[in-house]
């Protein structure tokens, strides 16, 4: 990790020197700006005063090209200069990763949690202090949202996983490549860029459809000027250029509101839509050996122009249509040459022959992003290991297995070998029983998703992992803490029975709303309904009758306990995992501790 963070330092340093730079030389391409400025308006002036002869206009014509050049110079000094800075942003949040400040990060994932998740809200995989909140480094909502799901939804197969590890590996070592593809959409968007409206107006028909009879006459602007050359001459009456204007007029009438829709639909998707031609320009020039890198890379190859070249075009097409946006400039000049007509007609001609594939192109982008992100996780994170994923029946073994998120994780062996293992854990408040729960079930999903795992070594069955941890009570549905925990648990047998390979389940101090005699038959006979049907799992209880679990013959449930120790009137803790019953409890020792005179 610090041969990581000393290159994400070397890289911040030589971005701010560029910063540095092209700072100086956008404020010298100012300076000369505004002399050839001065150089254009005041000889202009002079000669409009007779002060200068009319040949120095010759003088001013070049001033005003000189004043043209260095302002398209500055326009792209200012953008290097914005990419520049977001680049020095992704080292730079690298850097805080590394630090473990990484849940300061706006980036939770919070809008993309569905309600009543099997695991995600007890293992912190979405929302504040989460896995996402760690991983993200995506640069479209697109990207944001695969990246989410993968963690949601674990992969189809292992061979899905051993794919994604496969590429996530090799992305790992390209950070100059990752970075590229988060950069432009950073730059094209001050928030994460969305494509997906701007992709719906390229799928969708469009209001000009019904015009289509209107496109040869989009030149009729030339007839008209012609027309009215010949009447200057005398050679026609002017009541026929006359007419011919009418006729633009009616034509401009007629499509104005279909042209406002369709621009309308552009806009509002466009979003710097234009400035992934550089994304895409990465991707193509990137070499790849990976199988799925490479099939992510042709899904980019096009009949034709590259997809480059499409965005290009939709580019300097789109440039031209938005003087739509200049409010009379465009009326005037619409009215003379009916621009919309003109660039509109071409830029449906783009969306049918040139657009038509745009959506492969962008979940290709968001899948590069969705595995540069865990890539960037792997880089970081070069002592955590690849874990080992079959479709065999449910097991799961690890060797000095640590929580993902915590910065120093005490690091515990797990054995759930094959179906209908369990442990039951017992200890003191505060001993880490939860903590261990939330890394055994956070590992897997990350195992599950194509990432590394803080672990030595690990290797587990394609698992459906389950969880009751953070139940809650509902006021607003009139819902009871114990009813809101018999339905969490309705849920997880449930998914259970439906998951074909068995599952993980994960259970916090089950049934905690019922009283001692009823919790302990029910947490019995789920355990037993669980490791029945071949799952593999883990309970915490501080109810020891529970570990009478270990002695039923029908079933491999083992007992396993954190200690605590006083020093003084300090409680301590080591949250080493041991064999066996916790012999010790601490709940008058903490409540002495807090001041409650117990």
């Amino acid at each position: 990790m610090a041969e990581v963070a000393a290159e994400y330092r070397q890289r911040v340093d030589t971005l701010q020197r560029t910063l540095t730079g092209l700072d100086q030389v956008g404020g010298r391409l100012a300076n000369a700006r505004v002399l050839t400025f001065l150089l254009t308006a005041g000889p202009a002036l002079a000669i409009i005063f007779g002060r200068l002869p009319t040949v120095a206009w010759w003088a001013v014509v070049a001033a005003l090209m000189a004043f043209l050049a260095l302002g398209t110079w500055h326009s792209r000094v200012l953008e290097a200069e914005k990419r520049a800075r977001v680049a020095a942003q992704l080292n730079e949040r690298g850097l805080l990763r590394l630090a473990g400040q990484w849940r300061k990060f706006t980036s939770k994932g919070e809008a993309l949690l569905p309600a009543d998740h099997l695991y995600a809200a007890d293992l912190d995989v979405l929302g504040q202090g989460s896995l996402f909140q760690r991983l993200d480094e995506t640069g479209t909502r697109a990207g944001e949202a695969l990246l989410a799901r993968w963690l949601l939804e674990p992969a189809t197969s292992a061979a899905q996983v051993l794919e994604r590890q496969g590429a996530v590996r090799e992305l790992s070592g390209k950070l100059e490549f990752r970075q590229a593809l988060v950069t432009e959409a950073r730059v094209a968007s001050d928030q994460k860029a969305d494509a997906e409206k701007l992709l719906r107006w390229v799928e969708s028909p469009s209001p000009l459809e019904k015009f289509a009879w209107v496109r040869p006459l989009a030149w009729f602007p030339v007839a008209t000027v012609a027309l009215s050359l010949l009447a200057s001459r005398d050679l026609l009456p002017p009541l026929v250029p006359a007419i011919a204007f009418v006729v633009q007029l009616l034509l401009a009438g007629i499509t104005w509101k279909a042209c406002a829709d369709t621009y309308e639909r552009m806009a509002t998707g466009e979003s710097g839509f234009v400035h992934f031609e550089r994304t895409f320009a990465a991707i193509a020039a990137e070499p790849f050996t990976h199988p799925l890198l490479q099939r992510l890379k042709a899904g980019l190859d096009t009949e034709g122009p590259s997809v480059v070249e499409r965005l290009r075009r939709f580019s300097r097409l789109y440039a031209w249509a938005e003087l739509r946006s200049s409010g009379q400039y465009h009326a005037l000049i619409n009215v003379l040459v009916l621009w919309d007509l003109q660039f509109l007609f071409r830029l449906e001609r783009w969306r049918v022959e040139l657009g038509k594939n745009a959506r492969g192109w962008f979940e290709a982008l968001a899948q590069l992003e969705a595995l540069g992100a865990m890539a960037t996780f792997a880089h970081e994170n070069p002592q955590h290991c690849w874990p080992e994923v079959d479709d065999g029946d449910a097991h799961l073994v690890a060797e000095a297995l640590g929580h993902p998120l915590l910065d120093a994780p005490v690091r515990n062996d797990v054995a759930l070998p094959s179906p209908g293992h369990a442990w039951v854990i017992t200890g003191s408040n505060m001993s880490g029983k939860t903590t261990l729960l939330r890394a055994m079930g956070l590992n897997a999903v990350m195992a599950l998703a194509g990432l590394p795992v803080c672990a030595r070594s690990m290797k587990l069955s394609r698992l459906g992992v389950l969880t009751s941890m953070r139940v809650k009570d509902s006021l607003e549905r009139g819902v009871s803490y114990f009813y809101a925990e018999v339905q969490r648990i309705k849920a997880v047998l449930d998914a259970a029975r439906a998951h074909p390979r068995g599952t993980l389940f994960l259970l916090d101090e089950l049934l905690m709303g019922t009283n001692a005699k009823e919790r302990q038959v029910a947490s019995r006979e789920l355990m037993r309904l669980l490791l029945q049907g071949g799952a593999v799992g883990a309970i915490t209880t501080h109810d020891l009758s529970l570990t009478e679990l270990a002695t039923d013959p029908t079933i491999h449930a083992a007992n396993v306990h954190f200690r605590d120790h006083l020093e003084g009137e300090q409680m301590r803790f080591d949250y080493l995992l041991k064999d066996g019953v916790v012999q010790t409890t601490n709940a008058l020792a903490l409540l002495r501790a807090a001041g409650v005179p117990i």
